[in-house]
């Protein structure tokens, strides 16, 4: 599966990568959880870390550049899954909770706890949006 979100040189890629490595503050995960109605639980999971630690952390508490870089993959998978459903936030987020035949009948919110899995979701939503099914 490759990866459909493009980062390079030209279009921000090292900025990027100098947020993952400074950290992403904390306010920021309940602000990418916002755009679709993610849950606390959710979150921690894609981020990879417990629940209670993520309520641990103050609003402006920067996150470890693991944590990090999956919040900035999940916000970019969001804005295209945003764009691929024409700005619909609630379409959006109920399709993350529907297992897929696509994804071995899996929810695509699932498999967000793996880079791997944010490249099949980014796949899927690829091909809906060139109008390719199944």
């Amino acid at each position: 599966m490759e990866l459909t979100l493009e980062i390079g040189i030209d279009n921000g890629g090292f900025s990027l990568v100098e947020q993952t490595r400074t950290g992403i503050n904390r306010y920021k995960v309940d602000e990418v959880a916002h755009l679709v109605g993610l849950t606390d639980r959710e979150m921690a999971r894609i981020l990879t870390i417990s629940e209670r630690t993520l309520h641990r952390l103050q609003p402006d508490t920067r996150l470890d550049g693991n944590a990090s870089e999956r919040l900035l993959l999940l916000e970019a998978l969001l804005r295209h899954g945003l764009s691929v459903f024409d700005d619909r936030a609630e379409v959006l987020g109920r399709w993350l909770r529907v297992p897929l035949p696509e994804l071995r009948r899996q929810t695509p919110v699932s498999l967000l706890d793996t880079i791997t899995g944010f490249g099949m979701v980014h796949t899927v939503l690829g091909r809906i949006e060139h109008g390719i099914y199944a």
